[in-house]
């Protein structure tokens, strides 16, 4: 897998490459039914295949002030592609130049010139260009006219409920509700967020619960509570997974005002200051509250990782997420 920038040359191996092109934030159950198609058109043409992205968010460039809750940050949407074999992602700049392109001229710059694309593939509800004004049927006519394929994939829905297709929005909007189990099934995977370890103020070993302090991208914004996870490590890439508990949110019985992600992991005290984690969201145990005192804040996380041990022993019985690809790799540790 190759990470290319937008001012880097295209290496030849990836010219006249499949393309699917996309914000893909989340890869869900959709994306990944389009980028498994990108893969076996590829396939078909013994062409190596990958994706053409944007960075930061297009919502961010034209609203500053107002953080995006990303589903995926570039480094876990490159890990996850990854697993699903594509070769590269390439990350375009979205920024002012970029957002005044018109529709022809973005295509001719970046999918003629730059990639030299072979066959394009992309959503139904893909958009491009100044104001917007790019669409599929655009891009399969310009595509006709310079030479390279283009396949529109259509909304993917769940087979038990054609009316809801799956959608990086709801899958948000399931996530701020604590729905863990929802957005579980629109991403085919469990959601995960990938952060390093830094150092806390050791309140948690303090109480007789250690925690891993891990810094989130702005504009995380799962419920705020405690969560039944899993944790892998970050670097290596094995079927190695830590169960524990997980808190997200400000400590509001210590009257803080910063946004924490506190992993107390079960059975495993390993140094993990300035380790890459991934951490696993597998439910939703309990909002975030305020107790009034210490000793009732302690007696309640002992209920809770009483509650998470029996939810992972209850998971390592059987995921349902393994019925798809991503949870399948997620699963044998090779996201």
């Amino acid at each position: 897998m190759r990470l290319l920038g937008a001012l880097e040359p295209v290496p030849l191996e990836f010219h006249h490459a499949v393309v699917a092109i996309g914000n893909f934030d989340g890869l869900h159950r959709g994306h990944q039914e389009l980028l498994l198609i990108a893969k076996a058109e590829a396939e078909r043409l013994g062409k190596s295949w990958g994706i053409v992205t944007f960075e930061p968010h297009p919502r961010s460039f034209f609203k500053p002030d107002e953080p995006v809750f990303r589903l995926t940050p570039l480094p876990l949407k490159v890990r996850l592609a990854a697993a699903l074999g594509a070769s590269f992602v390439l990350s375009l700049n979205f920024d002012k130049a970029l957002s005044m392109l018109e529709p022809q001229d973005f295509i001719q710059q970046y999918l003629v010139e730059k990639m030299k694309a072979a066959h394009v593939v992309t959503g139904y509800d893909f958009h491009f260009g100044r104001g917007r004004k790019g669409n599929p049927a655009i891009l399969k006519e310009f595509g006709q006219q310079r030479g390279f394929d283009v396949t529109v994939v259509d909304q993917v829905a769940d087979e038990d409920d054609s009316h809801s297709p799956f959608s990086s929005s709801s899958i948000r909007s399931a996530l701020r509700r604590g729905h863990m189990a929802a957005a579980a099934r629109e991403l085919g995977y469990y959601w995960t967020v990938m952060g390093k370890v830094v150092k806390g103020d050791h309140r948690g070993r303090a109480i007789g619960f250690p925690t891993a302090n891990i810094v989130l991208e702005e504009g995380a914004e799962p419920i705020r509570g405690i969560f039944t996870v899993r944790v892998r490590d970050g670097i290596k890439k094995d079927s190695t997974a830590w169960g524990g508990a997980g808190y997200f949110g400000n400590r509001p019985t210590f009257e803080t005002n910063r946004t924490f992600l506190e992993v107390h992991l079960f059975d495993m005290d390993e140094d993990l200051y300035g380790r890459t984690l991934l951490v696993e969201f597998i439910d939703l145990i309990r909002p975030d509250q305020k107790f009034n005192s210490v000793a009732e804040l302690v007696e309640q996380m002992t209920q809770d990782c009483i509650v998470a041990r029996a939810r992972l022993e209850s998971l390592s019985r059987g995921n349902p997420c393994t019925a798809f690809t991503l949870g399948r790799a997620q699963e044998d540790g090779k996201i």
